[in-house]
C-alpha cells in the first residue's frame, strides 16, 4: 500500500464552508505559513452547500442598523428554548456581515432592494435572497487560493495526538486509489461535516437514502472528535426540519418572503389549535410559546399533534401566492438549491399555481450549523468570556474559556461549522465566519507556542493503517464464506450496518417512524442495541473496494455520533424540544432542572463514557 507523509502547518479537515473560512482567514494571519485542505469529495461542490442555495441565512444588517448583536443572540437562544452558547453566537454576529460582503464581492449574486440599493432584499429579519446556484464554487474558488494544497478525494478517518495529548495531524487515505495519509501539523482545525442517515429515512424504493441534509453528511465532525477524547455538548438535540414532501425542498422563502400559510386538511393553522396545550407544557421561564418567531420546534410539533389526530395532510398553500409577480421567486427558489423538489411536483403532475403542496417534517439530523447545536465543547471568545465567567472551572475543567477561541478540549485541535457545538444559527455565512475565526486562533496558537510539531510513534501510525486497511483484508481473507449475494458468514458491509444502525435509531431514539417520541426503556434497549452494531463493526467489517472502504469508515463515524445522541437523550430527563423529540417519560420542559448544558466525554480504550452538566452562561438578557 502506497504511504504518504505530508508536514504542514494548519491541517483543515473539510472543505465545506467553515473549512474554506479557516483557510481564508489562517492565511492572512499566517502568510508564510503551509495550510493544507482535505476534503473526502471535491472542495468546488463539497459540504452542505453543493447544490447552491437561495438565501443566505445569516445576515444582520448592522451598518445600516437593521439589527444589533445583541437582537441576533435573544433571537437564536429563544429558537433553541433558552440553551445556547451566547458567546460563541455573539461572537459570530459581530462578524458575520463582514463575511457576506466578501461573498459578494467575490462575484455572488445578492439582491439589492430597488428603493434602498444599499440593502440587501430579506426574506426574513436574518435572511438575505441571493442567486446561490453556483455559492460554493464562489467561496471554494477563494479557499483554494488561500491554502497551498487542497487534498480532493481523501477521507481522515482518526486524529493524531502526541505523547502530551496535543492534536497534531490526522490520517485518511484516498478513495480512488487508497493511497494512505499521514498529515502532521502544528494546528489542526476539524471542518468535518454533520450527520445525515443516522435514522432512517421517509424516501424509499428509487429514492432510497435521499434526505434534506446532505447523504454523505456522514458524522465525520463528531465521530473524529468522539474517537479522539474530545468533550461534546449538546448531541441529543437533533434536528428535525419541515419541508416540501419527497423532495426535501425548502420552506423558507414561501413561508417568509411569498408569506405563504401553513395548515391542516381542513384548512386550520396548526399552531394556533395547540398553542394552549404548548404554553402549559413548554412555555418555561423563557416565554417560549408567546415568543415572535415561535421557536421552530414548537411549529413543529403542532403539526405532528395534528397528525396524530389525524387532521393530515399538511398543506403549504402555493396557490395562494405564486402569482405572476411572484412565480418566478418561488421556481427560483427551488432551482437554485433543490431541483429535486421541482420534478417531484412535475412527476406527480402539482400544479403549485392551482393546488396546496404537502409538507412534512424531516428524519432527524445531527449537525451545529443550521437551526440546532450538536458538536464539541469549544473555548470561547476571550473578550467575551474574561467578562463573564473568568477562566471558571468545574471538577471536570475549564468551563467557557481556555485561552483560544474555538479551540477544542484537545490542544491545537480548533472547530468551526458542524463540529463547533452549542451555537446554533450559523447556516453558511455563519460557518464560513466560524471557519475564520478559528482559523485565526490556530494561526494565533501556532505564534504563541513556538509552531512545534507534535510527535507521533511510528508503531501508532503503523498500527492506525492496519486498522483503517482491515475491512478491505478481511473481505480478502473471508470473501470464499459467501452464502449469496453479499451474505457472508464472517463480514459485515457498509449497507448492512446502515440499515442496522437506521432502524435501531428510528424505533428507539425518536426518529419519524415512531412520531418522535422515546422514553427510558426504548432508549436502553436501542443502547443494547447499538452497542451489538459497534461490536460486530469492530470485528466483522469489510470492504470490496477503496469507495466501500470510505463508506465503512462513514458508518464508524455514524455509529460514534449515534452512541453519543443516545447517551445524551438517557441523560437528560426533559423535554426541551418537543417537535424534535419527546421523551414520553418526561414529557414537560424542566426549567429549573435542565436549562442546561449537557456534556460528554467518550474512552475508547475503556468504552466508557461519562456524561454531565454544565450551567448556562448568560451574557445578554
Amino acid at each position: 500500500m502506497r504511504s504518504r507523509t505530508i508536514n504542514c502547518d494548519i491541517l483543515i479537515i473539510g472543505g465545506g464552508m467553515s473549512g474554506c473560512g479557516a483557510a481564508w482567514e489562517a492565511r492572512r494571519w499566517l502568510p508564510s505559513s503551509k495550510i493544507i485542505i482535505v476534503d473526502k469529495a471535491n472542495i468546488d461542490r463539497s459540504g452542505a452547500v453543493a447544490m447552491g442555495l437561495s438565501a443566505i441565512n445569516t445576515y444582520l444588517g448592522l451598518k445600516n442598523g437593521e439589527n444589533t448583536v445583541e437582537e441576533y443572540v435573544k433571537y437564536v437562544k429563544n429558537d433553541l428554548m433558552g440553551v445556547v452558547r451566547e458567546d460563541l453566537v455573539y461572537d459570530i454576529g459581530r462578524h458575520v456581515d463582514g463575511t457576506v460582503h466578501m461573498f459578494e464581492e467575490w462575484g455572488l449574486p445578492i439582491w439589492h432592494d430597488k428603493n434602498q440599493p444599499e440593502r440587501y432584499v430579506r426574506e426574513g429579519r436574518w435572511q438575505v435572497m441571493i442567486n446561490g446556484e453556483s455559492y460554493k464554487s464562489i467561496v471554494a474558488e477563494a479557499a483554494r487560493s488561500a491554502a497551498d494544497e487542497v487534498y480532493n478525494r481523501v477521507a481522515i478517518t482518526h486524529i493524531l495526538r502526541d505523547g502530551d495529548g496535543k492534536g497534531c495531524g490526522a490520517v485518511g487515505f484516498n478513495v480512488r486509489d487508497g493511497t494512505f495519509y499521514v498529515f502532521i501539523a502544528k494546528a489542526v482545525v476539524v471542518a468535518a461535516g454533520g450527520a445525515s442517515q443516522i435514522y432512517r429515512p421517509r424516501s424509499t424504493g428509487e429514492g432510497m437514502g435521499r434526505t434534506w441534509y446532505p447523504p454523505w453528511a456522514s458524522g465525520s465532525a463528531y465521530g473524529l472528535l468522539i474517537d479522539a477524547g474530545a468533550v461534546m455538548t449538546m448531541m441529543e438535540a437533533r434536528f428535525t426540519v419541515p419541508r416540501y414532501k419527497d423532495g426535501y425542498g425548502p420552506v423558507g422563502a414561501w413561508q417568509l418572503l411569498l408569506k405563504a400559510r401553513q395548515t391542516n386538511a381542513e384548512n386550520k393553522d396548526c399552531f394556533g389549535l395547540h398553542k394552549d396545550e404548548i404554553k402549559r407544557d413548554f412555555n418555561g421561564m423563557g416565554g417560549y410559546a408567546d415568543a415572535i418567531p415561535t421557536p421552530t420546534n414548537l411549529r413543529v410539533y403542532a403539526v405532528l399533534s395534528e397528525m396524530k389526530l389525524g387532521h393530515g395532510p399538511i398543506y403549504m398553500h402555493t396557490e395562494e401566492v405564486l402569482t405572476e409577480k411572484n412565480e418566478e421567486v418561488g421556481w427560483e427558489d427551488f432551482l437554485d438549491m433543490t431541483i429535486s423538489q421541482a420534478l417531484v411536483w412535475a412527476a406527480q403532475n402539482i400544479d403549485p399555481t392551482k393546488m396546496p403542496s404537502e409538507i412534512l417534517p424531516s428524519e432527524p439530523y445531527v449537525m451545529g450549523s443550521h437551526a440546532t447545536e450538536n458538536g464539541a465543547w469549544a473555548s470561547g471568545p476571550e473578550d467575551i468570556s474574561k467578562d463573564h465567567n473568568p477562566r471558571g472551572e468545574n471538577d471536570r475543567g475549564k468551563l467557557y474559556f481556555w485561552g483560544y477561541n474555538r479551540m477544542s478540549t484537545i490542544d491545537g485541535v480548533f472547530l468551526c461549522g458542524d463540529a463547533c457545538g452549542a451555537t446554533a444559527h450559523k447556516f453558511s455565512s455563519g460557518s464560513f465566519t466560524e471557519g475564520r475565526i478559528a482559523g485565526k486562533s490556530a494561526a494565533r496558537y501556532i505564534q504563541d507556542t513556538g509552531g512545534s510539531k507534535g510527535s507521533v510513534d511510528k508503531s501508532t501510525i503503523e498500527d492506525l493503517h492496519d486498522l483503517i486497511y482491515s475491512p478491505i483484508n478481511r473481505y480478502e481473507k473471508f470473501r470464499d464464506t459467501v452464502t449469496g449475494g453479499d451474505v457472508y458468514s464472517s463480514l459485515l458491509f457498509w449497507k448492512q450496518g446502515i440499515v442496522r444502525l437506521q432502524k435501531i435509531m428510528d424505533e428507539y431514539a425518536a426518529g419519524w417512524g415512531s412520531f418522535y417520541e422515546t422514553n427510558e426503556g426504548l432508549l436502553n434497549t436501542g443502547y443494547r442495541l447499538i452497542l451489538y452494531l459497534a461490536d460486530d463493526f469492530e470485528k466483522y467489517s469489510a470492504a470490496k473496494s477503496y469507495h466501500e472502504l470510505l463508506r465503512i469508515w462513514e458508518l464508524y463515524h455514524r455509529i460514534l455520533t449515534a452512541e453519543s445522541v443516545m447517551q445524551h437523550m438517557m441523560f437528560r430527563k426533559e423535554s426541551r424540544w418537543p417537535g424534535y423529540y419527546l421523551r414520553s417519560d418526561y414529557p414537560k420542559l424542566d426549567d429549573q432542572n435542565w436549562k442546561v448544558y449537557v456534556n460528554s466525554r467518550y474512552n475508547k480504550h475503556e468504552k466508557r463514557w461519562e456524561v454531565w452538566k454544565v450551567p448556562v452562561l448568560e451574557i445578554v438578557g
